[in-house]
């Protein structure tokens, strides 16, 4: 029997490269699945030692949680944050243990909720009064990134949209009052009656024409034009009703949250005194203590009735107490004054504050200390 070697079985082949091709696939379908199992596995960890470094601290979790770093780092970016910011976002939504940081970040209401358990948070777990000042440093610093980059817009076109209790002014000719809004929600606006330097009911005559300016709670400003149709009693005190309107104006947006509020205060004319050099000149406030009312306030400035006449470009020292048992002193400079009836109201713009005073103003503004 002849053999023939091209007739022997074939026990061997040169490799196939899709063979290859396929198999690498194989793997790395394999690894990925690894790996986001991994991810969902550890999803509701924190990573505590990139917080601790940065000295913001979450208490952890065992709920059930689907919070995405990925958003949240997206949404910082989009909003300005810096590094350090973001970690204190990511402190914010975790220390309230947010699951959907993409519904938060375009919730005022949510933000202010988040941001007010972290604040008390911060105040109770700091171990030393510096570190808590300078934490809510950053805290209020991000919060008013968030709030300048209006990431929540307002559709405001008419006074039937405005919300009930927002703060306003009413300007009548060349005196201007603060007041709320009681409702929008019916025939009229119905306001609270405005009340003098004395605290004494406005009585507007029907048909008087009158400006009022409101801002959102996300900070746009707006003004209409509009009359009063009205008076009525309620169990609280007088309501004053305006004719609705849809010719809204929009204002420039402000750069900081502003607190329409009555609070008393102090101040000081501040006068700048030649040390001998040439640059050396520093600020000496005048012993005679002044009064007024802060009617509305930010961390940028802040507006005071008072009394006594005061000219532009003054720089004063203003002292007030945010809460109780609480003390605030700024620097700040008048940029312009008007008369509101015989009072005089001063615009002034903060030149300089100690961190404890700018924090313990934030907290005021957006009522963190509130209830």
């Amino acid at each position: 029997m002849y053999l023939y070697p091209l007739q022997l079985p074939q026990f061997w082949k040169e490799d196939n490269p899709l063979d290859s091709v396929i198999f690498g696939i194989s793997v790395a379908v394999v690894v990925t699945i690894f790996i986001i199992f991994n991810i969902f596995k550890n999803k509701g960890k924190f990573n505590t030692r990139a917080l601790g470094a940065s000295g913001f601290t979450a208490r952890p979790t065992t709920a059930h949680r689907k919070f995405s770093g990925f958003a949240l780092h997206r949404l910082a970016h989009s909003a300005g944050l810096d590094r350090t910011q973001t970690k204190m976002l990511d402190y914010v939504f975790k220390v309230d243990g947010v699951s959907d940081p993409e519904q938060s970040f375009h919730t005022p209401a949510l933000l202010d909720r988040h941001f007010k358990h972290a604040y008390r948070a911060i105040e109770r777990g700091s171990p030393t009064e510096a570190e808590a000042q300078q934490k809510l440093g950053v805290l209020f610093s991000t919060r008013n990134i968030l709030e300048a980059s209006a990431v929540s817009g307002s559709s405001t076109t008419s006074t039937r949209g405005i919300a009930d209790s927002t703060p306003a002014v009413i300007k009548v000719g060349t005196d201007s009052y603060p007041t709320k809004v009681i409702s929008a929600k019916g025939e009229t606006l119905v306001m609270e009656n405005p009340k003098n330097a004395v605290g004494t009911s406005v009585r507007l005559p029907r048909n008087s024409k009158v400006t009022l300016s409101f801002f959102t709670h996300s900070s746009r400003g707006f003004s209409v034009e509009t009359r009063v149709l009205g008076s009525a009693e309620a169990a609280s005190g007088p309501r004053l009703q305006l004719i609705h309107s849809s010719q809204i104006k929009y204002l420039a947006q402000r750069r900081f949250r502003r607190r329409q509020m009555v609070l008393s205060t102090t101040f000081y004319f501040i006068h700048i005194e030649d040390t001998g050099g040439k640059k050396e000149k520093k600020m000496v406030a005048d012993k005679r203590k002044l009064t007024g009312s802060i009617m509305d306030i930010s961390i940028g400035g802040c507006s005071i009735k008072t009394n006594i006449a005061v000219s532009s470009g003054t720089r004063l020292k203003i002292e007030f107490s945010p809460a109780p048992g609480q003390g605030a002193a700024v620097i700040g400079q008048v940029l312009r004054t008007n008369r509101s009836g015989a009072n005089t109201i001063m615009h002034v713009k903060f030149l300089r504050a100690p961190r404890r005073s700018m924090n313990a103003i934030n907290a005021l503004v957006f009522e963190y200390t509130d209830g």
